[in-house]
């Protein structure tokens, strides 16, 4: 036996509504009008009007009169209301079927379809929210495309130069030599780095990181990370310098992911920024304890700028890629400043340099 459809459903409940009324009219009429014409009859001949020769014919008259009025007025009102719980039936249901026609059509795949604007407001709100999941939806399949040709991408290179190698040395096309297997190794390396940041990123996103939050003075960290990337630069390279208070107040935060942020954004400073300086600063607001890494190195775009923190983004793709970078490290840092209750910003200028700064909440 076949479901019935909603349509029907509609339809039948206006339709048992609209009879449950009209008996309840009828039963009540039938019994309840009688008895008041009588009672308006006897008021008459209390006046003086003699009426009790014509009483009987007056009596079968109106029930003649209400049975035929009443006979026609719930034709009438059977049809009116029959054809207007068709019309809201089918006025309710036809957006229903849109919406269906849509789901089944993103459900083959067709990730771009939308349900139009309908209205009932109820229905119109559904259809907005199944379109903000479709768009949600659209984004992540994007992104999960992205994510796979880009990592295709990345691994491909180091597949292929170590690939090569190999088959030289099987072919005895090439001789062995250190700087053979050091190119070997550097490869092997940034192929165990581009892993480790996916482990960590996808750890990162998922919320698997483990974050330790308590009171620390970031002080120390901040002179050690200068300390260490200055003996990296060159004579004729750009000046790093750290603009700090003598005393900071205590930041909610893990120390050791941090690190790993500055690591991160220090690192492509001293890798995009080839004179000039690099400025390590840090202040406070309310409640907020600001650190921004500030270079004047090449830039960024406009256009990249709103790409700046998706995985494998490059600003310069092909010199990043030989200088050891996996494009994930910004993506890292932007999820692990989330997760220590912060936000991460940029601001960049094509030839004058890149701010990346972001803040931690301070200790209570």
């Amino acid at each position: 036996m076949s479901k019935v459809g909603l349509r029907s459903r509609l339809f039948l409940s206006h339709l048992l509504v609209m009879m449950v009324g009209v008996i309840s009219l009828v039963i009540i009429g039938k019994i309840s009008s009688p008895r008041i014409f009588i009672l308006h009859l006897q008021q008459l001949e209390g006046d003086g009007y003699e009426l009790r020769y014509a009483r009987t014919q007056l009596i079968q008259g109106f029930e003649i009169a209400w049975s035929r009025s009443t006979f026609w007025s719930v034709l009438a009102g059977a049809t009116a209301a029959g054809a207007l719980s068709y019309w809201v039936s089918r006025r309710i249901v036809q957006p229903l079927n849109q919406m269906e026609e849509v789901t089944q059509k993103f459900a083959r795949g067709r990730l771009n379809e939308r349900v139009p604007s309908l209205e009932i407001p109820e229905l119109n709100q559904l259809g907005t929210s199944f379109n903000q999941m479709a768009s949600s939806l659209e984004g992540v399949e994007v992104r999960r495309r992205e994510l796979v040709s880009d990592l295709t991408h990345e691994l491909r290179t180091p597949l292929t130069v170590v690939r090569g190698y190999l088959e030289e040395l099987a072919d005895g096309t090439i001789e062995p030599s250190p700087e053979i297997y050091q190119q070997l190794a550097r490869e092997t390396k940034r192929l165990e780095r581009l892993v480790n940041d996916l482990q960590e990123l996808s750890k990162a996103e998922a919320g698997y990181l483990p974050i330790n939050l308590k009171p620390v003075n970031l002080r120390p960290l901040l002179e050690l990370l200068v300390q260490k990337f200055a003996d990296q630069l060159l004579e004729d390279g750009p000046i790093l310098r750290l603009q700090c208070p003598a005393q900071l107040p205590l930041v909610l935060a893990d120390i050791d992911r941090v690190e790993q942020i500055l690591v991160n954004l220090l690192g492509n400073a001293v890798r995009y920024t080839t004179q000039g300086t690099i400025t390590l600063r840090v202040w406070t607001e309310p409640s907020k304890f600001w650190i921004a890494v500030i270079d004047t190195g090449q830039g960024i775009s406009p256009e990249d700028l709103p790409h700046v923190f998706e995985r494998f983004w490059r600003a310069d793709r092909s010199r990043s890629r030989y200088s050891g970078g996996t494009g994930i490290g910004l993506a890292i840092s932007r999820r692990l400043v989330e997760l220590q209750r912060g936000r991460i910003e940029v601001e960049s200028q094509v030839g004058q340099g890149s701010i990346f700064r972001f803040f931690l909440p301070l200790a209570s």
